[in-house]
């Protein structure tokens, strides 16, 4: 990889981070009614996703450009891991110290906001290793690593995503058992969270298993799959609300979900091209990166609209905002697509 195009690649999570916190900030600080307090709180958060992204980038692309050593496989994934560690605390601070509906909320989304980040710095972890993967596709399968995981880490590695995954859809759920407005809006949007943390536990599974060399065809069909299924519930679920369950509670989870359901399918992207490039010749690999391109555009295109909506209807601001955050966190998959398919095509 050409070293000024590593850097790019790095600027890219970084940058989309930057304009998440400020644009979050910008939104909380231009009114004080709920609307603006949970746009604003939401889209701020999103940064930390971005933040657990660019970890997960450097330690892909160092190990690329031969600069990783003990101290960034330390310090990388620390990194990460503290990012949604405010996440979490922040959510579980917003949640038990307001009284508010806007706290009830923005702290909930913002606590699966940091279990979303957890997620992607397991990937970050998991891929201290990702130089083995292109060794391990030319060795052929039966060859273990000698390096590669011990069975112990590769049952944490699994285990922290499942348990935000678990955390997330068992506790919206149990939220969506109470009728009221902001229980409505929370439930859907950390249920719908959940399935964002179920596509990761598919993007783990498929680095782990194919740094111990362990990725078989049965691991080709199902992680994709799995990817493809979360998203496509996420999008249905979202349309389901807006269509038959139409009101001005269901306007924001509607849409949001949604979003959701197209960060599944950039996550998808990643998936997919460990799945086509492993030990298989794919020309068009180099075109996979063009999916999260994709899903960014929808995601813009999408606020647009919303928008417009929310000049007469305010129950589209919100839903408006995070549309755009949530278009940024596909931008930022975008160049960690593009590193893996430039660490693994060859």
């Amino acid at each position: 990889m050409n070293y000024w195009i590593s850097v790019l690649f790095r600027i890219i999570p970084l940058a989309m981070g930057v304009i998440c916190l400020a644009y979050g900030w910008y939104i909380w600080d231009s009114g004080d009614n709920a609307n603006t307090y949970v746009a604003g709180h939401v889209v701020l958060y999103l940064s930390i996703i971005c933040v657990a992204l660019f970890t997960t980038a450097a330690t892909i692309i160092r190990q690329l450009i031969h600069t990783y050593s003990p101290t960034f496989r330390t310090v990388l994934p620390t990194i990460g891991y503290a990012a949604a560690a405010a996440g979490i605390i922040g959510g579980l601070v917003y949640i038990s110290s307001g009284t508010t509906a806007e706290h009830f909320v923005a702290g909930h989304v913002v606590f699966g906001l940091g279990l979303i980040a957890a997620c992607v710095s397991t990937v970050a972890l998991s891929s201290t290793k990702f130089i083995l993967i292109p060794e391990n596709s030319k060795a052929g399968p039966g060859k273990r690593p000698q390096n590669g995981f011990s069975s112990g880490m590769v049952a944490l590695l699994f285990a922290i995503p499942i348990i935000c995954a678990l955390i997330a859809i068992l506790w919206g759920f149990d939220i969506l058992r109470t009728a009221a407005a902001p229980h409505t809006v929370a439930g859907h949007v950390l249920t719908g969270i959940g399935l964002v943390c179920v596509s990761l536990v598919a993007l783990v599974a498929s680095v782990v298993r194919q740094i111990q060399n362990t990725y078989g065809e049965a691991d080709r069909r199902l992680w994709p799959w799995l990817v493809i299924i979360m998203g496509t519930i996420d999008i249905l679920w979202g349309l389901y609300l807006l269509l038959f369950h139409y009101s001005p509670v269901t306007v924001a989870p509607g849409f949001v979900l949604i979003g959701l359901g197209i960060v599944c399918y950039s996550i998808l992207s990643k998936v997919l091209l460990l799945a086509l490039v492993w030990r298989h010749p794919y020309p068009l690999a180099n075109r996979i990166p063009l999916i999260p391109v994709m899903t960014a555009l929808i995601c813009l295109f999408i606020a647009a609209f919303l928008f417009e909506a929310a000049v007469t209807d305010p129950a589209y601001m919100v839903p408006a905002r995070v549309m755009v955050g949530l278009g940024a966190i596909c931008f930022t998959l975008f160049s960690i697509v593009s590193i893996l398919e430039s660490g693994t095509s060859s």
